[in-house]
Parts: structure tokens; C-alpha cells; sequence
């Protein structure tokens, strides 16, 4: 396992344990860099109008399409660590 690796699963332990809940937007881009670090770009259907929520993470993890996995690990233990240290929210 790479040092990436072990640190993209840490902070997703760490990011169950944050003492606050984080906004939306910053829950949409948690779920959509996880997305992309585990599964890459962005597969299936778009949800349609009556699944506002799916709709939603489909698109923010659309927005990444392109991102690479590792980049996509990078980013969301810095965005994690962040949040642990109350700079972002």
C-alpha cells in the first residue's frame, strides 16, 4: 500500500470523526473526490428531475471527470485535513 493510499483511508476514518458536520457544498465535493479516487470518472445515467439529491452528486462528480485517482486521493485528504483543522467548512 502506498503512503497515498494510507493516507486517503485515514482521512476517511478522520472525516467520520470531525467534530462538525460540514456544509453541503463541502459534503458534495467530499462524496465526489471519493468517487473519483475509488472509481474514476463518472459512470451511469444522470438521475432524473424527481432524484434532486443523486442529481446533485452526479453532477459534482462529473465535475471531475478527467481528475486522476491519485490526484482525486490527494485532494480529498487535504480537503479532510482542512476541515480537521478548521480552515475550511
Amino acid at each position: 500500500m502506498s503512503t497515498l493510499d494510507a493516507r486517503f483511508e485515514q482521512a476517511q476514518t478522520d472525516v467520520k470523526a470531525l467534530p462538525e458536520k460540514p456544509g453541503n457544498m463541502t459534503l458534495l465535493r467530499l462524496y465526489a473526490l471519493f468517487k473519483q479516487a475509488t472509481e474514476g470518472d463518472v459512470q451511469g445515467e444522470k438521475p432524473g428531475f424527481a432524484d434532486i439529491v443523486g442529481k446533485y452528486k452526479h453532477d459534482a462528480w462529473a465535475s471531475l471527470k478527467g481528475t486522476a485517482q491519485d490526484q482525486a486521493k490527494q485532494q480529498y485528504v487535504e480537503l479532510v485535513e482542512s476541515l480537521k483543522s478548521g480552515t475550511a467548512s
